[in-house]
């Protein structure tokens, strides 16, 4: 067997996207200095109608951050004491903050071991007559069941809000709405709202924070425009009691650039997660990311699953292989949400999942033999 390369292969490369379209970037950018209008205006206006071209939603608002793209939406809900949002434990924290920030007290259901996302199952095993809404997490970049978590919502006389932070592109047949572009349903266009984030690290990062909310309801879609700006469209008039939270127009430049650029690095992120499945096929101790049929996946993340998380991660630390955790403790464990009760075994899936998942660079960059090298040091330590 051939010594490993000593080059490092870092879990993701912003520069590498960067220089090959730093141009594009500057033009843009120089064109909102040149303008002064830096809160809001045309440029915002330009990318909220092509975000809402390429979901096929009538809306798009965009907003300071992913977080503040899933308050929002739960803030226009209007919440009493007691109301409740159902969530998957087995998340990033913003989609639970946002939830508790909001007014809401947030209930956490367990994960399926395969896809990471809820189901209607496990949504419906915490479901209580208070329950107002529910948060599917398309976790990883692929797309949770949403025609079932529709019926179950429809059904019971709640609605459905899409985190789909790490999701943007993904996509789901659609067969309930032949309607759909190509028979498919886009992240963020199934629910009545869905929450993006711009954050560097997503598929389509900005240069800082940025979030965008996707609305079918024009209603909706309004109190969402007035809430991120202190409760109101007038200046210094406020029928509610909003926030800040607009989107700057450097970052919508910026992300318009990258838009146009985000199918070519989606494939190649689709194209590297084959290579890694070609490479790590059949390892006894391995469990690669399952892809629910009628799903088209993104890979935010390659996340794979392995009993010995840590020793691994720490033999491809030291031959210089960048590794992700996401996430080492599930949302109902975390010391600020004591008061809700959650305990050890509560939700055996989510528990089993923070122990064992591991995430491998996937970024649209990373080289053939980058991705044979990883592969190669992770049969070695599992001796396949």
């Amino acid at each position: 067997m051939s010594s490993p390369d000593p080059s490092p292969v870092p879990l993701l490369d912003l520069q590498l996207q960067h220089d090959g379209i730093r141009e594009e970037v500057a033009e843009a950018m120089s064109r909102v200095v040149e303008s002064q209008r830096f809160i809001l205006g045309e440029t915002v206006e330009a990318f909220e109608g092509e975000m809402a071209e390429f979901l096929s939603v009538p809306h798009a608002v965009g907003c300071a951050s992913g977080t503040d793209a899933l308050l929002l939406p739960l803030m226009a809900l209007e919440p009493k004491p007691g109301d409740e949002v159902i969530l998957p434990a087995f998340t990033f924290f913003a989609t639970a903050g946002a939830v508790w920030n909001a007014g809401f007290r947030p209930v956490f259901c367990d994960v399926d071991p395969h896809t990471f996302n809820v189901t209607p199952e496990t949504v419906e095993a915490v479901w209580t007559e208070r329950t107002r809404a529910i948060i599917p997490v398309h976790l990883f970049g692929q797309m949770a069941p949403m025609e079932g978590l529709n019926e179950l919502a429809c059904r019971k006389g709640a609605v459905v809000i899409e985190d789909a932070a790490q999701a943007i592109g993904a996509r789901q047949r659609a067969t309930s709405n032949p309607d759909s572009p190509n028979g498919e349903v886009a992240a963020g266009a199934s629910g009545i709202a869905g929450a993006f984030s711009f954050f560097p690290t997503k598929n389509l990062g900005g240069f800082g924070d940025g979030g965008l909310v996707s609305a079918r309801d024009p209603e909706l879609a309004e109190k969402v425009a007035k809430l991120r700006v202190h409760g109101g469209r007038q200046m210094y008039h406020h029928e509610m009691v909003g926030t800040n939270s607009r989107l700057d127009a450097l970052q919508a430049a910026v992300l318009s650039v990258k838009l146009a650029h985000l199918a070519d690095w989606t494939d190649a992120r689709r194209a590297n997660a084959c290579r890694y499945h070609e490479r790590l096929a059949q390892i006894s101790g391995l469990e690669l990311p399952v892809v629910m049929e009628g799903n088209w996946h993104v890979y935010n993340q390659f996340t794979i699953r392995v009993r010995d998380r840590d020793g691994l991660r720490a033999a491809l630390a030291e031959e210089g292989i960048g590794t992700g955790v996401y996430y080492p403790v599930p949302l109902n464990l975390q010391p600020c949400f004591s008061e809700l009760g959650g305990h050890p075994g509560q939700l055996p899936e989510s528990e089993r999942a923070c122990s064992e998942v591991l995430s491998l660079p996937i970024f649209p960059e990373l080289r053939e033999e980058q991705i044979d090298r990883v592969a190669e040091a992770i049969r070695r330590y599992l001796g396949a």
